[in-house]
């Protein structure tokens, strides 16, 4: 008796012990659990961290390049109008040294009696030719197209009539008139076709057809350029155009 009173008695205190081995081993197995959630939630956390570093990197990166390239954009945009300037004063230097050709060709021979009633006063009409050119040299491209305009509509027999008219041309279309600019380059190509300007009046029309939705007028005009007038330079660039088309 006395012995199966001690095993029960060890066997009450064994069941204790035993209860606190299986509790120590789930609070270690919850503490690991735990651990683990943190660890991949943390990894989670610095992967998320790096990806939105590398994506401010790369917003930065864009910045970067868009600052670059609005200052090519900037001198791009310099080069343009500086070239546009030099074209211009090249015309009016050209259109300077062409009118005092055709002045000269068209002076009266002493020999020859003059004209009872000449049709309008030569030096008024060069007068306001000039006036209206130095305001296309001095680029107030409004006032140049309403003086060219109004010269034409003064002096219809004018031999300045095709300059006049690729003048006004021109002005209208730096003011963005590209219509009306069309229509005066038109005049200045058709009715002129032997004029010096004719090409690049062509060419202007190209210009403002191709702004006006008018692909297939556009193509046809540089075609006329280099079918008509192959050797100026206006046709090269024609050429140039109709090989990206």
């Amino acid at each position: 008796m006395r012995g199966i009173a001690l095993a029960m008695l060890l066997g009450a205190v064994a069941l204790p012990a035993r209860a606190g081995l299986f509790d120590d081993d789930v609070a270690r197995k919850q503490i690991e659990g735990v651990r683990i959630d943190h660890e991949n939630r943390l990894e989670k956390l610095e992967a998320s961290a790096r990806g939105q570093i590398e994506l401010a990197n790369q917003i930065e990166a864009l910045k970067q390049e868009l600052a670059k390239l609005r200052g090519q954009m900037e001198v791009l945009t310099n080069d343009l109008d500086q070239a546009q300037k030099r074209q211009r004063d090249f015309y009016v230097d050209l259109d300077t040294r062409l009118r005092k050709f055709e002045t000269a060709a068209v002076a009266p021979d002493a020999s020859q009696s003059a004209p009872a009633a000449p049709v309008a006063d030569p030096a008024n009409e060069t007068h306001d030719y000039e006036a209206a050119l130095n305001l296309v040299k001095a680029g107030k491209n409004k006032d140049a197209a309403a003086a060219f305009i109004a010269f034409t509509k003064a002096y219809p027999k004018s031999t300045f009539l095709p300059s006049a008219n690729f003048w006004a041309a021109s002005a209208l279309y730096q003011q963005r008139e590209v219509a009306e600019a069309a229509r005066y380059y038109g005049k200045t190509a058709d009715g002129w076709p032997d004029d010096a300007r004719a090409p690049d009046a062509l060419l202007g029309l190209s210009n403002c057809q191709t702004e006006l939705g008018d692909k297939k007028g556009a193509r046809a005009s540089l075609e006329k350029i280099v079918s008509k007038y192959p050797s100026s330079p206006a046709a090269q660039t024609a050429k140039q155009r109709l090989g990206k088309k």
